[in-house]
């Protein structure tokens, strides 16, 4: 029998990293010098909230997205906390709702502005007190509207429904008291039925997020953890951390049975922590060490060698932590699968660096692009804790489809305290959509059907939002942003285009119709 060599096709095998310009990235970001082995940054695709250092308390930044170039020195921060802030998330359901957890031993939830931190804010909308010690790692369940999960040193993980109108929040929906040291991290499955942890001990848990029952424990002497996802729908956990012999590595897990690694894998001898981000859309993983330059991404199969590597985007300036934009803000025009924000503390720069797969054709590529986790949450709290299990709402990133833009509807009657009607739609639609709705009115009459959310819409331009985009500074800029207005009404006319062609079909089968039905009726 000749041997053959194993090829394996895959659209994602020349997938590349491309950074951004000077004139994109943020300067002057004064990144804290905390040594605590978490990301420092979350971003949404309306701001971007980065960890600061300061002095007499914790602070963070939030910056517009779209306000790239220095950074004010002085720029208003959120500094509410009395110790040094350590983890922020935003709301997955809503764009202007962020949660940061400190060294105070506090929780604390924020509602930001609709045109940014204008001023010092100072007051959270909530107040989580729990928590003994200082807490290291907040978490948004996936698909349950206002649930919030925090870990501290003291050992546990606890469960906040922020559904209630006290704003101070002293008791927990439920505690969970498994650990027997310091959480490390904390990742959920899909659809929030359950959730794995890693911990100091050694230990990787998977556990019922609802109840806290412990499900899985996995304790191997050649795989020392420190940070884990959950691989989706897989049915498979993925932990980055070292070997006995102290080479960073990584291992996959059997989500039903732990007893053993499905895989292990040693990378280098390198000593910072690896940062592992999954894409269930594309079943791409991207390790990021603490440290390097580099990021390594793969490819996860279901289907034995499970993991296959790709590539690797190599760089001189070390991150310290990532940002990831969500699925709903990236660019499909440019076919880019996935965007983190590095943070650089040696220049004080937060550089975007895109993750593109290299297409010809300038057409939406629907094959690289599935349905995708919407910002409309499957539950509501009270559904949630009730019992109630519900996949994400998936939503279209396709350039014109109908993305719901608000909660406002799902909010009435529920009595939600943080406000949802601010949940924006993906940035870039609205131009379509608006094009859509005239489509469909009469004779150019105006729709007296349009709701009142529909013309309140904020005006967005060139898929940036006007009252948050800032004016061209340079000349380069400039150009640049009158390509891609150009671009941008090449695309309008093609679906104009489009319509006129439907509409001119539509006209003809009409007139077939009644062709048909004249003789008959004689």
């Amino acid at each position: 029998m000749t041997w053959r060599p194993q090829y394996r096709s895959s659209k994602f095998r020349h997938v590349f990293g491309k950074a951004a310009t000077k004139e994109s990235c943020y300067d002057g970001v004064p990144i804290t010098r905390s040594v605590q082995d978490n990301n420092f940054c979350a971003v949404n695709p309306r701001f971007l909230a980065v960890i600061t250092e300061c002095a007499g308390g914790g602070a963070f930044l939030v910056l517009s997205v779209h306000h790239t170039g220095k950074v004010d020195p002085h720029h208003p921060r959120v500094s509410g906390h009395r110790g040094n802030v350590l983890d922020v998330k935003w709301n997955p359901f809503n764009d202007y709702c962020i949660a940061s957890c400190s060294e105070d031993s506090t929780v604390k939830v924020w509602e930001i502005p609709p045109h940014g931190v204008l001023k010092n804010l100072t007051v959270p909308l909530k107040e989580l007190q729990g928590h003994s010690r200082r807490v290291s790692i907040i978490e948004w369940h996936p698909t349950a509207n206002n649930i919030l999960f925090s870990t501290a040193y003291d050992y546990k993980i606890m469960i906040w429904s922020l559904d209630c109108p006290e704003q101070v929040i002293k008791n927990p929906v439920r505690t969970i008291s498994h650990h027997t040291d310091v959480v490390l991290s904390m990742s959920f499955n899909t659809d929030g039925s359950l959730f794995a942890t890693t911990c100091k001990d050694r230990k990787v848990r998977l556990m019922e997020a609802r109840s806290g029952n412990l499900l899985q424990e996995a304790n191997c002497k050649t795989h020392r953890a420190n940070k884990v996802l959950v691989l989706g729908n897989m049915k498979m956990l993925l932990t980055t951390g070292t070997s006995r012999w102290n080479e960073r590595q990584i291992a996959l897990w059997d989500q039903d049975d732990m007893s053993v690694p499905l895989l292990e894998e040693n990378l280098d001898g390198s000593s910072g922590v690896l940062f592992p981000f999954y894409d269930p859309d594309t079943h791409m993983l991207y390790l990021a060490g603490k440290g390097d330059g580099n990021i390594r991404y793969y490819e996860i199969s279901s289907e034995k060698p499970y993991v296959h590597y790709l590539t690797e985007y190599r760089s001189h300036l070390p991150q310290k932590g990532m940002g990831v934009m969500p699925k709903r803000g990236l660019d499909v025009s440019s076919c880019e699968v996935f965007r983190f924000y590095k943070l650089v503390t040696i220049k004080s720069v937060i550089e975007p660096l895109s993750m593109i797969v290299p297409r010809r054709s300038e057409s939406y590529q629907e094959d690289i692009y599935p349905m995708t986790a919407g910002n409309i949450p499957a539950l509501t709290a009270e559904e949630w804790l009730s019992g109630i299990d519900k996949g994400p709402v998936l939503m279209s990133l396709k350039p014109g489809s109908q993305v719901a833009e608000s909660l406002s509807e799902l909010g009435k009657g529920q009595g939600n305290v943080v406000d949802t009607r601010r949940s924006q739609s993906r940035p870039g639609m609205l131009q379509l959509a608006y094009i859509q709705d005239q489509l469909g009115t009469k004779d150019g009459k105006e729709d007296s059907t349009l709701t009142d959310q529909d013309r309140n819409r904020t005006p967005v331009s060139n898929g940036e939002d006007l009252a948050l985009c800032s004016p061209p500074r340079t000349e380069n800029e400039l150009r640049l942003k009158f390509h891609k207005q150009q671009e941008e009404i090449r695309r309008l006319r093609e679906l104009l285009n489009q319509r006129d062609v439907r509409i001119k079909q539509l006209e003809l089968e009409i007139k077939n119709v009644k062709n048909t039905q004249t003789p008959s009726s004689l």
